[in-house]
């Protein structure tokens, strides 16, 4: 029984029954929730407060019927509250935002991006899983622990290194700034599809700037940048470079002209196209592409699918990332030469994507973006 003046406490199961009904009832019936709603569903869920099966049917009934605005930045509110965000000793950080599930075409060398952009003097963070459905791709903490960098740092241990002169970056893992929704890991996995939380956890921003926060993430399908604007403002960032990316991360797509969305001090976002020429790239823009030898893997339940050997294909993104910030041509290279000048150039550190691209490669060949990787070991 509440005391006196205190409201009373909700029924979690009760309160989550009565979401369930409305959301998952069909295609034609289904009905929205509103925002406190959704955040008060996907609290609970974090909490471990409701049944896991009415866990699973809430994600997937919003996924079904597909989550409005307001129910997505519910969900964003609930996360949001249930990190652990830190102000590092900067004025301004850059969060790369990758695809949590990580690659299985391609070898990222966006894992080594916050490293470069250190040296072009930004402070950068990634963040990111070990292993995350449906994909299970490569991730960066598994490029980055190929690579010899400590990746289980706190989030103000991450803050800190943000702060270093000769640092400025760092990678910190979701089961350290926000253990409640890395716990859902097994429960994602039994869902295999898609959720909400696959959109929405890039944007949780667990190390701010004294002044401003940036964002650059990536999306595949054409109705991604407008939600992910509303959520990267909703989150609290500055501005937002939202990439039409390979495997919807941060590098640009190969053999085609590029395209994505910005915004700054959280207006409305705008379109911006270019192409790879704008980098004084003479060819088309390459990715690394995974070897057609690697090894497969079984993946995660026991299902008969082959899937890439990440463990394998982390450690050839580590030599041909690691090759890149010694300044060694090839596709790595011109992945970070191009992600990382389209983040200068939409910061306004150049006045063009060339002068950009021309600082990133100056930093590689220099040496400079080497030397920050290895003080991260």
């Amino acid at each position: 029984m509440s005391g006196p003046g205190k409201a009373p406490q909700p029924d979690p199961a009760a309160e989550m029954r009565s979401i369930i009904k409305r959301i998952a009832t069909g295609p034609q019936l289904s009905k929205d929730i509103s925002r406190d709603e959704a955040c008060e569903g996907m609290s609970f869920v974090l909490d471990g407060r409701v049944d896991p099966v009415q866990a699973a049917v809430f994600l997937i009934a919003l996924r079904m019927k597909r989550e409005t605005d307001d129910e997505n930045l519910g969900i964003l509110d609930a996360l949001r509250r249930a990190t652990q965000a830190v102000t590092a000793p900067v004025d301004e950080v850059l969060q790369i935002g990758d695809p949590y599930d990580g690659f299985n075409r391609t070898l990222p060398a966006s894992a080594f991006l916050p490293a470069v952009l250190a040296a072009c003097g930004v402070p950068a963070v990634s963040h990111g899983v070990e292993r995350m459905g449906p994909k299970y791709g490569v991730t960066h903490r598994q490029v980055l622990q190929a690579a010899g960098v400590s990746v289980d740092l706190g989030p103000e241990q991450a803050a800190a290194r943000l702060g270093e002169p000769e640092l400025g970056w760092a990678y910190v893992d979701q089961e350290a700034f926000c253990p409640k929704l890395h716990q859902l890991a097994a429960l994602r996995t039994l869902i295999v599809k898609r959720v909400a939380l696959t959109t929405v956890e890039v944007m949780v921003c667990p190390l701010r700037g004294r002044v401003r926060s940036h964002l650059v993430t990536g999306y595949v399908h054409k109705a991604y940048p407008r939600i992910y604007a509303l959520l990267a403002r909703q989150a609290g960032f500055a501005s937002a470079l939202i990439v039409r990316g390979v495997e919807g991360g941060v590098t640009p797509s190969p053999r085609q002209a590029g395209k994505a969305f910005q915004y700054s001090d959280a207006g409305e976002e705008r379109p911006w196209d270019f192409v790879p020429a704008d980098f004084g790239l003479e060819n088309s823009l390459q990715g690394t592409q995974v070897p057609d030898r690697l090894p497969k893997a079984r993946p995660e339940g026991g299902d008969a699918a082959e899937r890439l050997d990440t463990a394998a294909a982390a450690k050839l993104a580590a030599e041909a990332g690691l090759g890149a910030l010694k300044g060694q041509p090839g596709p790595a290279r011109d992945d970070l030469v191009c992600s990382g000048a389209l983040c200068l150039r939409h910061l306004e550190r150049h006045g063009s994507l060339k002068d950009a691209a021309n600082a990133v490669r100056e930093a590689l060949d220099s040496g400079r973006a080497h030397d920050r990787l290895q003080r991260a070991l």
